[in-house]
Formats: structure tokens, C-alpha cells, sequence
């Protein structure tokens, strides 16, 4: 089995090479699996990520949302390779973190996540995530799962970043579901 490493440089450089502006038609299946699933909640809690590095511009399903239910959130950097998820809106003001991500303001609110959405460098059939190796989302994915089990984690990637078969540890958590240019895998 290859090594994580070896395996983030190979699918950095494939993200790079194969990258594609997506169409925000493609969120309209992910859009109604939400809606549909989450009918019966007066609000439904959805968390983003800001892209870089070539990940899936989710930042396009804001072409297509309805926000009289959805409140997004984005992720932002804590000290000790910690994230927590704070509430934003397309358009709000964003500050550069360490990493040269963009993120919401600190003053903006902390909220518990119905689905988070969550960027990957490659995924495969069990739903396993190889991300970029620091742990940011497995200790927050471990975190909200502890306090919300209702909590849904649905991978974003290319279909050209699937691997056959993911190496994976005791701490790496897995996916819901995955979601594609061409759909739920």
C-alpha cells in the first residue's frame, strides 16, 4: 500500500492538472437531498469550506441555495490543530488565516452543524478521506460527532480523485457519503 505522503503529492498534482471550474447545476442534486432529508427542520445548519489548492469550488452553491432555511458556517484555524465552524453568509467579510485561507470574523457565531461538507485530496469506496495530514477535520469530524451523532459529513471531490483503496488510522474518520461533479458516490 502506498503511503499517505506519496499519495497527497500524487493527488495534489492530479487536482492541479485535471481542475475544472465547476457548473452550479451540479449542487442541485446535493441541494435536494438536503432539503428533502432535513424537511421537517425550521433551520438546517450547513458547513463549507473556502477553496484553495484546486479543492471543489463549493462556493458555487450559492448561485443555486435558497437561504430561507440554510445557515452556512466556514471553518476557522485554533491554535493545537483545531477548527471550529463559525456562521457566515456568501459575501460577509473574511480575513486571511495563517494558511492564506480565507475565514469568517471571530465575532461571528459558533453553531452545531446539521452537514458538513467537507474538502478531500482523494477518497475511495469506503468512504475514507485522504486530506491534507495536519488532522484539522478528523478532530473537529470527531468532536461534533461526540456532541451531534446526527451530524452528516459528506466528502467534496472531483470523480478523478477516487483511490481504489485509502490507508487509513485508528483516528481518520470516515465519510457519509461522497459527492462528485457527477453526484453522490
Amino acid at each position: 500500500m502506498i503511503a499517505k505522503d506519496k499519495l497527497r503529492k500524487k493527488f495534489s498534482r492530479l487536482r492541479k492538472k485535471k481542475y475544472f471550474e465547476v457548473n452550479p447545476n451540479i449542487f442541485n442534486p446535493l441541494l435536494n437531498y438536503i432539503k428533502k432529508k432535513y424537511k421537517k427542520k425550521n433551520q438546517i445548519i450547513l458547513c463549507l469550506y473556502y477553496p484553495v489548492n484546486y479543492e471543489f469550488n463549493i462556493l458555487k452553491i450559492f448561485q443555486n441555495i435558497k437561504f430561507s432555511k440554510i445557515i452556512t458556517l466556514l471553518p476557522v484555524i485554533k491554535k493545537k490543530n483545531n477548527m471550529k465552524f463559525l456562521k457566515w453568509k456568501n459575501k460577509d467579510i473574511l480575513k486571511m488565516n495563517k494558511f492564506g485561507i480565507l475565514e469568517p470574523l471571530s465575532s461571528n457565531k459558533s453553531l452545531l452543524p446539521d452537514i458538513i461538507l467537507v474538502p478531500l485530496l482523494a477518497y475511495d469506496d469506503f468512504k475514507s478521506r485522504l486530506g491534507y495530514g495536519k488532522g484539522y477535520y478528523d478532530k473537529l469530524l470527531g468532536k461534533y460527532i461526540k456532541q451531534n451523532k446526527e451530524v452528516e459529513t459528506i466528502g467534496i471531490g472531483f470523480s478523478f480523485q477516487k483511490y481504489h483503496k485509502l490507508p487509513s488510522k485508528k483516528h481518520d474518520i470516515g465519510l457519509d457519503k461522497i459527492f462528485t461533479e457527477k453526484g453522490f458516490k
